[in-house]
Parts: C-alpha cells; structure tokens; sequence
C-alpha cells in the first residue's frame, strides 16, 4: 500500500514538472510599439501567446484597445492625442479564452513630450470672426466630425503600408503648430499641409470605406475615409471629388483633387488621421509598421 502510493506521488509529481515548461510557454508577451511614445504617435500593442480563439480586452490610460488578429497573436493601434498630457499612464489587458480563468496583465507607458511650432496668420475678418448663423453652422459641423471620429466599426478594413495623399517628395507642415490668427490664440492644427497645385490629384492612404463626402465651413469640400477599428483619415479643402459616401476605396484610389475651398489661403491639401477621436501626426501613420 505504501508503496502504491509512493509511486502514485512520484508520478504527480513528474507530471508537474512536464508541465511547468508548457504553463510558462503559454505566458502572453506583450509589446508596445514605440516603447515611449510621444505626443501626436499612433502606438500599436503586439500581444502573444493567446490562441485565436481568445478574446483581448484593454485600455491604455482611457483609451480602450481594439484588438485584431497579427502576427501569431493579436495588436490594437492607439492614438495619442496631440494634446495629452505628458507622463506615464497604465494598461490592462484581460484575456478571455473558452474553458479557463480570464488571465488579467498590467504595466506601464511613458508618454512622452513633444515641442510644437507657433504659425501666425492673418486672414479676413469674415473668415475668423463670424457671424451668428455660420457659427452655428460651423458648431454643427464640427460635432458632425467628432461623432464620426468616436465611430468605432469593428472591422480591419486597412492592410499594409499607408501611402502619402499626393505624389512628391516635398514633407508635409504645421502639425500641432499653435496657432494665432489675427492676433488671437486658436485650437492647434490637428493635420498636416501639403502644398500642391490646384487640380493634383488626391489619393486614398490606405483601403477603407468612404465614411463622408461634404461641403463644410472650414474644411471646405472634404473626404473622409473609414479604415476600421476607429483609424479614420481626413482630406480637406479639395475642389473636386471622385467618389461617394459608403464606397469602398483601395490604397491609392484618387479621391478627388487638391483646392483651396473652406477656409484656406491657396490651393493645399490638409491631411489628417484619428484614432477613436485622437488627432495624431499623419507622419507617424505613414510610419506604422504594422504591415500584413
């Protein structure tokens, strides 16, 4: 008998030790890339270890995490807004998966600062200083575009490499720049300016569906494209447009081309991209080395 049981501890035993390494296998990873983002990035989180079967829930600060399939696990892109506050903010993630306990990880991001230029412009009184019924106008179309940008669709519509929005080697300008027009401070610039032609043409950075096609006070004639998971870009002050709401476009797809409709002071192209409602640098999204 007591031998028995010598021999039924022995190999309880010996099955634990076989299945340490396995338990300490199936630990996620989790990565951040950058490591210390800066004001204005478009971070992503690269989790491992969780079957495809797992559901991943997460928040980095307030921002909550999206999760799509990649790479042998499975990442969520986050936006830090230009305007966030420096300093170090926590992430959870829960781990779901059928038949076990949910698996819950914690840690730590540095957000890091960032210098942004002061752009002083002088423009036409009409165009600052409106009227009672264009403010109004303008309000309603500004809550407009924050609704659509805080639209999350569940699906990953984009794949790959983001592309700049018009030919040329020229760098775009004025992200974040603070502004003072007419001597008076003003929001910051939430995209970039390229400067074009009137007429050159305008493409799609990635594929996504048309999410708007409108005529606004300040954007002017814009288009903006839905790439899934709260990922949108913005094209504004266009004089033409080649496409129409809930089309699906592809990496490349003309739009429309570059004007100078809105409130703009010659023909350009702004270029803005968000995540779940935070402005980031367009630069940092052609950047995002998410590739498949």
């Amino acid at each position: 008998m007591i031998a028995g049981r010598r021999r039924l501890a022995a190999l309880a035993c010996a099955a634990l030790l076989w299945a340490l390494p396995v338990a300490a296998a199936e630990r996620p990873t989790v990565t951040w890339h950058p490591a210390k983002p800066h004001l204005g990035d478009v971070a992503w989180v690269h989790v491992q270890g969780p079957g495809n079967a797992a559901a991943i829930e997460g928040v980095l600060g307030s921002r909550t995490l999206t999760f799509f399939p990649y790479a042998g696990g499975q990442a969520a892109v986050v936006g830090i807004d230009l305007e966030t506050k420096p300093g170090v903010e926590g992430w959870r993630l829960a781990i779901l998966e059928p038949g076990r306990e949910p698996r819950k990880l914690t840690g730590r991001v540095t957000i890091q600062r960032r210098d942004f230029p002061v752009q002083k412009l002088t423009l036409p009184t009409g165009m600052v200083d409106l009227d009672p019924e264009t403010e109004r106008r303008a309000v309603s179309e500004g809550e407009r575009l924050r609704t659509l940008y805080g639209t999350i669709t569940p699906e990953r519509l984009w794949r790959g490499h983001f592309v700049r929005p018009v030919a040329g080697h020229e760098p775009p300008n004025g992200f974040g720049a603070r502004r003072i027009i007419n001597g008076k401070p003003r929001a910051p610039h939430g995209g970039t300016d390229y400067a074009a032609e009137r007429g050159t043409p305008v493409v799609a950075t990635n594929s996504g569906r048309v999410a708007l096609v409108a005529d606004f006070f300040f954007p002017g004639r814009l288009v903006v494209v839905d790439h899934g998971l709260g990922l949108y870009t913005l094209y504004f002050h266009l004089d033409s447009v080649a496409v129409t709401d809930g089309e699906m476009v592809d990496r490349g797809q003309r739009l429309g081309t570059v004007g100078a409709t809105g409130r703009a002071t010659g023909p350009h192209l702004h270029f803005g991209a968000q995540v779940a409602g935070a402005r980031i640098d367009p630069a940092a999204l052609l950047s995002l080395d998410v590739r498949d």
